[in-house]
């Protein structure tokens, strides 16, 4: 079967001018048998568009996806295994305040007694030896 794919001018005006009135065997080809198979590769063409327009959606987005991974700008691909890493150094971090709070505290009454003691020893007479 001949098939004039995009251009419309080329087209014979009927199927029938397609398709000699007999093939070699002999046997008459119908006009319904005709229209049957351009029914059938009508359909049949639509739904590989179809197809083709589909698998061109998703390689586009395929291609997509990884060019905006290949710059660096797309989110990263494991973002459980990262969101577990936050939560972790968000414990450290709190865990690290609460070390440096306690030693504020021991340090500030390190320096109580400290000056307490140089009170003391300002206050005393020295004795000289």
């Amino acid at each position: 079967m001949v098939f004039f794919a995009g251009h419309s001018s080329r087209a014979p005006r009927s199927v029938a001018a397609c398709v000699p009135a007999y093939n070699t065997n002999g046997r008459q080809v119908s006009r319904n048998s005709l229209l049957s198979d351009l029914a059938n590769l009508t359909e049949r063409n639509t739904r590989l568009a179809g197809h083709v327009a589909r698998l061109e959606q998703c390689l586009s987005e395929a291609l997509g996806q990884d060019a905006w991974r290949a710059t660096g700008l797309g989110a990263p691909t494991d973002t459980d295994t990262l969101q577990r890493k936050i939560d972790h150094l968000e414990q450290q971090v709190a865990e690290l305040r609460d070390q440096l709070s306690e030693r504020e505290e021991d340090l500030q009454a390190s320096r109580a007694t400290n000056r307490e003691l140089m009170t003391q020893l300002n206050s005393t007479p020295h004795r000289l030896r």
